[in-house]
């Protein structure tokens, strides 16, 4: 118990040390929101990361999907990796930097009302990102419950308010900066903790190829395997599992969304240089691929711990208590570990969406609807305000949450990104894209993800989800090849900045012709 509260108090000294540091740095709105467009690439590869995976993916989602279609489930950590960071990086990355820059755009309900000239889409983005984001921030809590029970014997809902009272202190002391520090050390202690816990477990079922052969020997649940593979062994340890076809959906959800979630692109608004670009495209891959493969991996063999503390009363499986049963016979030091892990997962990517509803709300709400003239001093305390109002109100969701934890993440993920994917996407690409697509757009992603919540259409809220986002980049195109252009010359004016020459070093372009010049 020692080692396991030291720990602690030293993981959350050091955030608390953080945001003192970055409140030096912090002079205006746009240092606050977007740490003055100058972060580092390593900063910014780590905080894209961070905000990506949370408690959710590792306790939630790992136990979820493991438990659901074995290790065939390491498949999602590979869309997260490939589509989710890697592509993610290369469309947008340098698209997203430049345009906004140019635009003077510090959200993505800003972006929208200046890419668009329409001050009514600003308004609904960021009441959008205000509703949705919170059932989300309160999911990132959920995963601790059950964990902490291990670990330590005291209510969890006191682990949720220390967890949002120290997160709130070093947002609202650093902003952005303190966000992206912080996520850089929590990333480190993420990638540390997942490759010692994948060890112990493993180790525990007798090594790899005999976790394999446990595995295989388990038959298919007729609950979630499709009609040809009922009562068949082995393919918990197939290559595409019980049920390939609503894997695929949980792919499209988890690692698509991520290219139209408010919180992951304005990571790129505040890419500092073209070497940025590239190394964070790499490091958040790599990140990606250690973090989010390592978590499905590990979920994969959840039916190996299979004991009565993941069952219900009603005998109904527990997903959210999968993962925490599995680490529960762990050495004391390795659940330490844990706890520090999933921590540092959940509060990088809960100040990171408090910080984006905060900022959203004040900047494309209230300053353009109430306060026109609001000073920077006053933007910067009334962000620091509504932190607080957010995290409150997410700990009074966690402390009660309506569903488990990936309904909550599936819902927020599909209206959001279901909403904005494909505004932003083709927004940046195509000056076609037409007003009348974007609230198309809002409204299709918006409205099939609250109309499945009381009308089922689809069989859980990741299907709906990944519909969502599907059906905007079809309607998207098709509203704008129907509605009126925008004015040439405002689209001309807005893409101007792609057109821009710069310089460059031999390193990164060769000179045309350059021998026959010799």
């Amino acid at each position: 118990m020692i080692i396991k509260l030291a720990m602690l108090v030293i993981f959350f000294g050091v955030m608390i040390a953080v945001g003192i540091y970055s409140r030096r740095q912090i002079t205006d709105v746009n240092g606050f929101v977007l740490g003055g467009r100058s972060v580092g690439p390593w900063l910014t590869a780590f905080a894209y990361g961070t905000s990506y995976f949370s408690a959710v993916v590792f306790v939630g989602y790992a136990g979820q999907f493991g438990w659901k279609y074995g290790i065939s489930s390491t498949w999602i950590g590979i869309g997260n990796a490939l589509i989710g960071s890697l592509l993610a990086w290369v469309l947008l990355g340098r698209r997203t930097r430049v345009m906004t820059h140019h635009l003077e755009a510090k959200t993505m309900p800003e972006f929208f009302g200046k890419r668009y000239e329409s001050r009514s889409l600003r308004l609904i983005a960021s009441l959008i990102v205000f509703i949705f984001l919170i059932p989300y921030t309160a999911s990132v809590y959920s995963g601790l419950s059950n964990l902490f029970g291990i670990a330590f014997d005291f209510d969890y809902k006191w682990c949720v308010i220390i967890m949002a009272v120290l997160t709130s202190i070093y947002v609202i002391l650093g902003g952005y900066l303190a966000t992206a520090i912080n996520d850089f050390i929590q990333g480190i202690i993420m990638l540390v903790g997942i490759v010692c816990v994948i060890a112990a477990v493993l180790n525990k079922q007798g090594g790899f190829m005999e976790a394999i052969r446990k595995l295989s020997d388990i038959p298919t649940d007729p609950s979630t395997a499709t009609p040809a593979l009922l009562n068949m062994k082995g393919v918990f340890a197939s290559f595409f599992g019980p049920d390939p076809a609503n894997l695929l959906g949980v792919i499209i959800l988890t690692s698509l969304g991520t290219l139209g979630l408010p919180q992951m692109v304005q990571k790129f608004y505040a890419i500092k240089s073209e070497k940025a670009v590239k190394t964070g495209t790499l490091v958040s891959t790599f990140f990606a691929i250690i973090i989010s493969c390592g978590c499905y991996f590990l979920g994969g063999f959840g039916r190996l711990f299979d004991s009565p503390a993941i069952y219900n009363a009603n005998g109904a499986v527990r997903y959210d208590a999968i993962v925490p049963t599995m680490l529960a016979s762990l050495p004391d030091i390795l659940i330490g570990i844990v706890i520090v892990l999933v921590l540092s997962a959940s509060m990088s990517t809960l100040s990171s969406l408090v910080l984006t509803s905060s900022s959203t709300f004040t900047l494309d709400f209230l300053k353009i609807s109430f306060a026109k003239k609001m000073s920077d001093k006053k933007q910067l305390l009334i962000m620091r305000i509504l932190i607080v109002f957010f995290i409150v109100l997410s700990v009074v969701l966690a402390l009660n949450p309506p569903t488990f934890i990936a309904q909550l993440m599936g819902i927020s993920w599909g209206a959001l990104a279901g909403a904005f994917l494909a505004p932003f996407l083709y927004g940046l690409f195509w000056k076609r894209t037409t007003k009348a697509s974007v609230w198309a757009s809002f409204i299709y992603g918006v409205g099939i993800t609250v109309l499945n919540m009381f009308v089922p259409l689809f069989n859980s809220p990741i299907n709906c989800g990944a519909a969502a986002m599907i059906g905007g980049l079809i309607i998207v195109p098709i509203v704008s090849l129907i509605s009126p252009k925008m004015k040439k010359e405002s689209t001309d004016k807005i893409f101007a900045c792609y057109e821009e020459k710069i310089q460059v070093t031999k390193k990164v372009v060769l000179k045309e012709n350059e021998d026959d010049e010799d």
